[in-house]
């Protein structure tokens, strides 16, 4: 799992090639840090199918927003530069999000 930031999130994510995962997480976000430890085993097991990123919201918030991220946690796919799915707030359960990954694996 690689960590982003609003500096590298345009070429780590945007121009990335193939599809890509995003943790948007949030320091003191409960939900986000209980679900941490499944993204990671997740991108453990997928990972050679999918890139998968982690961006602290905390410290980007325009970007954030600019992603149409408003609550956390977000579990997001993007591809070519767009995001074509994602998973929010109470929707983004291990299970949920294991399903949509094997979806674009």
């Amino acid at each position: 799992m690689q960590e982003v930031d609003k500096t590298t999130f345009e070429t780590e994510v945007l121009r990335a090639q193939g599809r890509v995962v995003v943790d948007f997480y949030g320091d003191g976000c409960a939900p986000c840090a209980a679900l941490m430890p499944h993204m990671h085993d997740l991108a453990k097991e997928y990972g050679e199918k999918l890139k998968f990123c982690a961006l602290n919201t905390t410290k980007a918030r325009r970007l954030a927003i600019s992603q149409k991220v408003l609550g956390l946690p977000v579990i997001a796919v993007y591809e070519n530069g767009e995001m074509i799915d994602s998973l929010v707030k109470e929707a983004a359960t291990p299970e949920n999000v294991e399903e949509m990954i094997k979806r674009y694996a």
